[in-house]
């Protein structure tokens, strides 16, 4: 449908030229025209339309962490002390800026109703109101944590001299969340017009100019200042500046190219509908939070074994969620620019075809899993007894992939509708009555780690049903390039 044609309704629509047949004669008529003409419009999600999302958002998720490794590996030379102090920096930081991911799932929804609608420039403004949001979110968060990074530190430290050089770490670190925060809110609105690519690039030009200043800052190479631990922190804030500076271009060659004039002033309306947006995914993230750090914590009540198994299987799960939520991140793209086109049916059957490709690509990774069950735990540790603790939940695990494909795709498709309040309630029930119970059963009644990851089974498979409910229904098939205030369409 073109951007410009607006049907006739009512008395304009019966003043036709005379011996002509008017476009539209009536207002559900047109209605229904427009939404045929939509449902024509929007392509069908095939694999390689998927895919081309799917892949270069994999490798943004993908890239932080490779990065923290990295930044591991050259601080790891300096000795003990200093490898905790960045772990636990780290730990804090991370807490902080993924609570916000908002910023990039939120808008990402929001400006992919734009673009379906037709409206590129909406979805654009989407863009600079949440880099608004970031830079006022991020300054805050400087604040805060500049003056609680004593205590917090030391409360997790436990230990002084861990303590000191963690906080030391963590109060240069903390300069570049507003940088953190501006990328998130880039990757939004670009995901949001179907251009994954680019943020990709982005993200590692910033992390490869954190990578060539990391080991040079902190080991004093090249001729540069030796300044040891600091000197990671102060990479990681030039890399992040790098990144967000981009990202700011980007935004500005955007608005320039725009038709029609886009309002760089901050725009209070549209950041309080993105914060309400924001506020049911941090609930939703404050739920997954609670459920692993109890996880966690009971786990290290059976033992190092126990504990040590539990990590080693929290980033292998961590790795899998990690590859899943890359055709989330396409669901949520293109669900969300069907909704704003006004193809509620197209939507729907994109959905199921979505979810399909998920659980074949989670069955293959399931497969890998179970013919890797000796072999890959044994690449990650030697120790016997992690070992023997990791067998007694690896088949849980290739069990839980699957439906995780399941899941994963719907938490997608219903986040690119902006169907976030459901996510949330679904998340918190799963986790109050599910994850929650069986970890303290647990440790009361001396499951050990089996009854741990049997809890992660519950809550997984509790999900999968709420999602999938959902997704069979029509409520969160609101079509138009602004969800609030609209109806649910069949």
């Amino acid at each position: 449908m073109s951007p410009g044609w607006r049907p006739l309704s009512g008395e304009a629509a019966t003043r036709a030229p005379p011996g002509s047949t008017p476009r539209v004669t009536r207002r559900r008529s047109s209605r229904i025209w427009c939404a045929s003409l939509a449902e024509q419009a929007i392509p069908p999600a095939t694999p390689g339309r998927i895919l081309r999302l799917a892949l270069p958002a994999l490798g943004v998720l993908a890239a932080e962490p490779l990065y923290l490794l990295y930044d591991f590996a050259v601080v790891g030379r300096l000795g003990a002390l200093p490898l905790a102090g960045l772990a636990i920096g780290g730990l804090i930081l991370a807490q902080v800026t993924t609570q916000l991911t908002f910023l990039s799932y939120g808008t990402t929804a929001r400006a992919a109703r734009h673009h379906g609608a037709g409206d590129r420039s909406a979805a654009v403004a989407e863009g600079i109101q949440a880099t608004w949001l970031a830079i006022g979110i991020g300054l805050g968060i400087i604040v805060v944590v500049s003056w609680a990074a004593g205590p917090v530190v030391g409360v997790l430290a436990g230990d002084p001299a861990i303590a000191g050089p963690a906080a030391e770490w963590l109060r240069v670190a903390i300069l570049g969340a507003p940088l953190i925060l501006i990328a998130m809110a880039g990757n939004g609105w670009l995901r949001g017009v179907q251009d994954t690519v680019r943020p990709l690039v982005l993200v590692a030009t910033g992390l490869g100019v954190s990578a060539i200043l990391c080991p040079m800052l902190v080991h004093g190479l090249l001729g540069a200042p030796a300044m040891g631990l600091v000197g990671s922190a102060v990479a990681n804030v030039i890399g992040q500046a790098c990144a967000a500076l981009l990202f700011l271009a980007a935004l500005h060659r955007e608005r320039q190219r725009s038709a029609c004039p886009i309002a760089i002033r901050p725009r209070p309306e549209v950041m309080r509908a993105q914060v309400v947006l924001g506020r049911d995914l941090i609930i939703r993230s404050l739920a997954f939070q609670a459920c692993f750090i109890s996880a966690a914590a009971v786990a290290a009540r059976f033992g190092a074994s126990s504990v040590a198994a539990h990590q080693l299987m929290l980033h292998l799960w961590n790795l899998i969620a990690l590859m899943l939520d890359s055709l989330a991140i396409a669901a949520q793209a293109l669900i969300g620019a069907a909704l704003g086109g006004g193809a509620a049916t197209a939507a729907r059957a994109m959905t199921w075809r979505i979810t399909r490709w998920s659980v074949v690509f989670s069955l293959l990774l399931a497969a890998a899993f179970a013919l890797g069950h000796a072999t890959i735990p044994a690449w990650l540790t030697s120790d016997p007894g992690v070992l023997g603790s990791v067998a007694s939940v690896w088949w849980v695990l290739v069990l839980l992939v699957p439906i995780a494909g399941v899941v994963f795709a719907l938490d997608g498709v219903l986040l690119g509708s902006g169907d976030a309040a459901f996510l949330r309630t679904a998340t918190v029930l799963s986790a109050v009555l599910a994850f929650l119970p069986m970890i303290w059963l647990s440790l009361l009644l001396d499951w050990g780690l089996p009854g741990i990851w049997a809890g992660l089974a519950v809550f997984i498979c509790a999900r999968a049903g709420a999602v999938v409910w959902r997704a069979r229904g029509d409520r969160w098939l609101v079509v138009g390039a602004d969800r609030q205030n609209r109806s649910p369409r069949g």
